[in-house]
Order: C-alpha cells, then structure tokens, then sequence
C-alpha cells in the first residue's frame, strides 16, 4: 500500500498528488513513469513522476481525470492509499548540455515537462519554457515552471492569460527573432506534438516527444503501448517514452488512442452515476 501524503486540486480536471514510495523516489530520473492501480478491481494505468524526493521518500504524481480509474484516484485523501504503484519505467531522458533547450507542455503535459525542464537547466542549458492550455483557469504549474527557466511564454487558446494562441505560434516567435534553439521538448497532447514536430522539422530542430499511448503491464510483454517510429515498431514502456518526434506516426499513435473512446465513456458514467 502506498499512502496518499497531500492532494491539490489544480484546474476543474487535474490533480497533485503526493504519494509515499521512498524505493521508487530513490532511483527514478527525468522522463520515466509508474502504474499504479487504486484497488484490487482497478486496472492499472500509467502515470509520469511529476517530481520526487529521495530524501523524504515521496512521488508527486499529476494527472487528468478522464477514465473510471482516474476519478477513483481523484477521491482519495490524504492518510487513504493507493493499492499497487510499481516503477520507475521506461528510459529515462537523455539529459546534458545543448545549448538552448526550449520545453513545450500543453495542458497535463507541463506535469511531466517539469522534471525534464529541470534536468536541463541543472546541466546549465538555456531553457526557455512555452506552456499552454485552452484557457486560465486550466493552466497548471506556472508558478515552478518560472522558478527554473531563463524564459518563459504563456499561451491559452481563448487569449484569456497571457498569448492568444498555440504554443506552436509562441515557438514560431522565438525561432523569428532569431532564437538558435539546439533541442526542443514537446509533451501534451497527441495533436499538439504533432504540430510542433511539423515546425521543428521546417527548421531542423532536434524535437524529443513523450509518446501517451495506451498502456497495460508497462513492461513490453502485451503490446499495447505500440507506436511506429522511423517506420518501425516500437514499445512505449520500454523504449520510449521519449522519441525523435520527427520520426514518429503520429496519425496511427491518435487513431490507437481512441480506440478505446466508447467503453472509457460508458465505464466513466457508470462509476459517477454510483457515487452520486
């Protein structure tokens, strides 16, 4: 059992939590992941390590509820506990000193972005940080995110906090007054990746992605977390999460991701009808 030590709510949909986990807390590295499963009729579901603190033993997992399983997480409080959490999984992020890294997050995906960012500016890069969302209320991590970068800009979709826009059109503007950006790291939605390797490729910059596929035992043996890379298949949970963005099939990674759209619907609105 691993106990739940803090939550906060951080937009309508998204949640920190700090979990108790001292062996994982001790050995995971910017990049890398858990799954964890709330109860002994829960399916597990993957989650990356937001932070961690080796010294006080403890994970800080950020997540989105969507699923049945993400809004029985949700309900948890603090002293309650997760039944299973295992990792760290999947490779960690190949971090040292590029030059200037600009790390990109759209929506949940400033969660995970955050111990990358981290990474990078302690191997002395210049970081620039581009976060995103479709409005205020829904951006999360501002505040640390700030607290490491040499620069950050801020986009929502409806122009209600900082840029109007994609953080596609916030990168456009660094590469247009003359940024030279050596690496980019993008992690977010499918679509938002996508779009960013679209502009990282016109202009040859290296683009890493964290790929959010759909995932069981986490350890290569089922399959399900298969993604096409440089025309190859490959395993999400142990070769990735992180690959060359400009190598990934990004329409075949979105159409596996919905294939599952109708059943995670009707499970969901079967739970809340429950605990109503």
């Amino acid at each position: 059992m691993f106990k739940v030590l803090s939550k906060q709510q951080l937009s309508p949909d998204v949640f920190r939590m700090e979990v108790e986990a001292p062996l994982i807390a001790k050995k995971r590295k910017p990049g890398q992941f858990i799954i964890l499963r709330v109860d002994e009729n829960g399916e597990r579901i993957p989650l990356t390590i937001a932070d961690a603190d080796a010294q006080k033993g403890t994970l800080t997992l950020c997540f989105q509820t969507v699923g049945t399983s993400t809004f029985k997480l949700s309900r948890l409080n603090p002293g309650e506990a997760i039944l299973d959490v295992i990792g760290p999984l999947g490779k960690p992020t190949h971090i040292e000193k590029f030059g200037t890294v600009v790390c990109i997050g759209g929506g949940i995906g400033v969660a995970p972005l955050y111990p990358i960012a981290q990474g990078m500016k302690k191997a002395g890069n210049k970081l620039i940080s581009i976060i995103g969302a479709r409005s205020k209320n829904l951006l999360i991590m501002e505040d640390v995110i700030r607290k490491i970068s040499d620069e950050v800009i801020v986009t929502t979709d409806d122009g209600s906090y900082g840029m109007k826009g994609f953080v596609t059109d916030a990168l456009k503007s660094l590469i247009n007054r003359g940024e030279k950006i050596d690496l980019a790291v993008a992690i977010g939605p499918a679509l938002m990746m996508m779009f960013v390797c679209k502009l990282t490729r016109e202009y040859g910059i290296k683009t890493l992605v964290s790929l959010n596929s759909i995932m069981v035992d986490g350890t290569g043996m089922c399959g399900a977390c298969r993604v096409v890379v440089g025309g190859k298949t490959r395993f999400a949970c142990i070769h990735g999460p992180e690959f060359d963005g400009h190598e990934v099939d990004f329409d075949l990674l979105i159409k596996r991701q919905r294939t599952y759209l109708k059943q995670e619907k009707e499970s969901r609105e079967k739970y809340l009808t429950c605990v109503k």
